[in-house]
This record gives structure tokens, sequence and C-alpha cells, in this order.
């Protein structure tokens, strides 16, 4: 078991779900149901697998809710690209969101590779 305050992973996850939720605060109402929920989703999802994984007793169970994080944080930088495409928020508000997910995305790679 890991203590989940010790890894910097899931305090850059926390972060970034931080972030997402203060960004879609200004979504337009109607998105509530839609994109704006599916984001937030995702956006939990990651330090909450981080959590789940770290908790279980072998590297081997923490490796495969890593893997589950990894699959969120890619779910999360596609809903968040989409929000610029469909012009929903403004890419300077979006683009350092992203970076940070693909921050934690290259993070969990070398991490699970050290699992």
């Amino acid at each position: 078991m890991h203590k989940i305050n010790d890894l910097l992973i899931w305090k850059k996850s926390i972060e970034l779900a931080k972030s997402v939720y203060l960004l879609v605060a200004e979504l337009p109402s109607e998105e509530k149901f839609g994109l704006k929920s599916q984001i937030k989703r995702s956006a939990v999802s990651i330090p909450s697998n981080i959590a789940e994984g770290a908790g279980r007793n072998s590297n081997k169970e923490f490796k495969h809710f890593m893997s589950i994080a990894n699959g969120s944080s890619y779910e999360l930088q596609t809903q968040l690209i989409l929000l610029d495409e469909l012009n929903l928020k403004n890419k300077n508000k979006i683009q350092p969101v992203i970076d940070l997910c693909i921050e934690i995305q290259k993070m969990n790679y070398s991490f699970q590779k050290k699992l």
C-alpha cells in the first residue's frame, strides 16, 4: 500500500481536477448534462483511480488502476480539445489544463514502469 499524500502524481491529478472544475464552471448551462458533466467525471476519475490503486495490496493491482487513470486522462484531454474545437472556451484558458493533463500522462507512464 502507498500513501496517496506522498504521491506527486496524485497531488498533480487533484490540481488538474480542481482546474477542470473551475474551467467548466463558466460553460453554458445547456452543457450541464453533456460535455460539462463528462469532463468533470473524467477529471475526478484520474485521482480517484490513483487513490484506489494505492490502497490495493499489490503493485500489480496498483498498476492496473494507474492504467485506468491514464485512460481517463486521455479521455479528458480529448474532451478539452473538443471545448476548443466547439468554441465553448478560449484556447488560452484550455491549453494550461491540457498541458497539465499531458504532464500527468507522462508521470503515469514513468510511474507504471517503476511498479
